[in-house]
């Protein structure tokens, strides 16, 4: 700290601040390549500037996991490297004595999750969890570590133990472009941000063998569904049934060719996410059968329309706002689709019902026109969700193993996506500081929730000990 003497600073601070300065040239300078620590605990002087210098020079090496004491960084190289995850690379991490000797990999976090709920000691459910900014490659993290322990997992003696760990490890992979397309959306830093949370529970019988699996998921933006910031798209679901639908379901749905949606923003743009018959094809695959589909799109059609409602200003306090011409066939449009009565439909959005009094006593008040306009968006957002958890449900369905047939489990969890704070209402979670993995890319700054300083985007895991689900 600063001293004061007689009103005046030592020279103590300056003389720190100086000695530091040449500890930095002095590492940043020095022999030792900077792409060969593997630890960023080595880096002497522990500054933002070290810490980056040696991410930076070990991404430009083509090395993208850098230990960080117990925490693994992790930097996403934004290009498909096959041999960095190939079955053999997994056997090298799963049959070491001692993985963490190896090279920094997230086959190393995945392996001493793996032993420590093997420990004949004292087994203990593990939980890795994945968190970071958008684009991190969050999504990319959670699918290794799957095919991980979908290997590792599975009996080398028992082909049967083999085919169910093949078997729940395909359907968590079918379950991600269903999840994708009703979950994630482009934003300003990322084509296909996940705009959710997500727990995956794998489920290891008492010969720590794979038998199941359960998702979790939580914290769905639902808002998205009604409001989109500027340069933003809604889920990619939307955009899928508007550009992939067949002309006899353009018909069904009423979604004529080039009909504008004000909660379809930017549709011009054409994604890889856009992908419709992926998604449908997915969805086949977890039992979800054609005429259940029709229906489900069906129904966010229906949504569509329903965003098209526009209310005008009432000049009696006591009468209900009254439908803008231009959205008389939206609202019966969307009553239709959504299998609602139009009346009773158009009544929610415009009629408050108050009850009062120890009779109970009901009262109608009119809304206002930003009362009816929050009505609908809660209505779709309602909608919007209890369509997501309805399609967990089914995941969970074919994947979940009977309660008695599994002792312990490994969890993932992958947080939403975090957005800078200058994106209002945007935010991801707050994220706590403790022994994670973190994956990143280099040039962007570290948020000061984690325990070293660290890219932007990120992926976070825990790699051992007791952690309470």
């Amino acid at each position: 700290m600063l001293q004061q003497v007689n009103g005046q600073s030592s020279g103590s601070d300056a003389h720190g601040r100086e000695s530091l300065r040449e500890d930095l040239q002095a590492f940043l300078g020095g022999e030792a390549p900077l792409h060969q620590l593997d630890d960023l605990t080595k880096v002497n002087p522990v500054t933002l500037e070290t810490v980056l210098r040696c991410l930076q020079a070990r991404y430009t090496a083509d090395t993208f996991y850098t230990r960080a004491g117990c925490t693994l960084v992790a930097l996403n190289p934004f290009k498909p490297i096959p041999q960095l995850y190939s079955p053999e690379v997994m056997q090298e991490y799963h049959t070491a004595p001692q993985p963490q000797k190896l090279k920094p990999h997230i086959f190393t976090v995945g392996e001493q999750t793996y032993r420590n709920v093997k420990s004949l000691i004292e087994p203990v459910n593990q939980s890795i969890v994945v968190s970071g900014e958008s684009g991190a490659g969050k999504t990319w993290t959670s699918r290794c570590l799957m095919k991980f322990y979908a290997v590792v997992a599975a009996s080398p003696t028992s082909w049967e133990s083999h085919k169910i760990a093949e078997r729940i490890e395909q359907r968590i992979l079918n379950s991600n472009p269903v999840m994708e397309a009703f979950g994630n959306a482009c934003t300003l830093r990322n084509n296909n941000s996940s705009r959710f949370g997500k727990f995956i529970q794998l489920q290891l019988n008492r010969a720590q063998q794979m038998t199941g699996a359960a998702v979790q998921t939580y914290l769905l933006e639902k808002t998205r569904v009604a409001c989109q910031a500027s340069s933003e798209r809604n889920f990619h679901i939307f955009y899928q049934i508007c550009k992939g639908a067949s002309a006899d379901e353009r018909l069904q749905w009423h979604l004529a060719e080039g009909a504008a949606f004000s909660w379809l923003p930017n549709p011009e743009r054409t994604l890889e996410e856009d992908c419709f018959e992926v998604t449908r094809e997915a969805m086949l695959h977890l039992g979800i059968d054609a005429p259940t589909q029709n229906n489900i799109f069906q129904a966010l059609a229906g949504l569509l329309h329903l965003g098209n409602t526009r209310f005008a200003d009432s000049g009696n306090e006591a009468q209900p706002c009254p439908l803008m011409d231009d959205a008389k066939c939206s609202v019966r449009t969307a009553a239709s689709l959504l299998r609602l009565p139009e009346d009773p439909l158009l009544e929610t959005l415009r009629i408050r019902t108050i009850r009062a009094g120890r009779r109970q006593q009901v009262f109608r008040k009119p809304c206002s026109r930003a009362e009816c306009d929050t009505r609908r968006d809660c209505l779709a957002k309602l909608v919007y969700a209890r369509l997501f958890d309805w399609l967990v449900s089914v995941i969970n369905s074919s994947i979940c193993a009977d309660p008695d047939s599994w002792t312990t489990f490994i969890g993932s969890r992958g947080s939403p996506s975090r957005n800078p704070p200058s994106e209002k209402g945007r935010e991801g979670p707050a994220q706590r500081a403790e022994p994670w993995v973190y994956c990143g890319t280099p040039g962007s700054s570290f948020p000061s929730s984690a325990p070293v300083s660290s890219p932007s985007t990120s992926v976070w895991a825990r790699p051992a000990g007791r952690v309470r689900v």
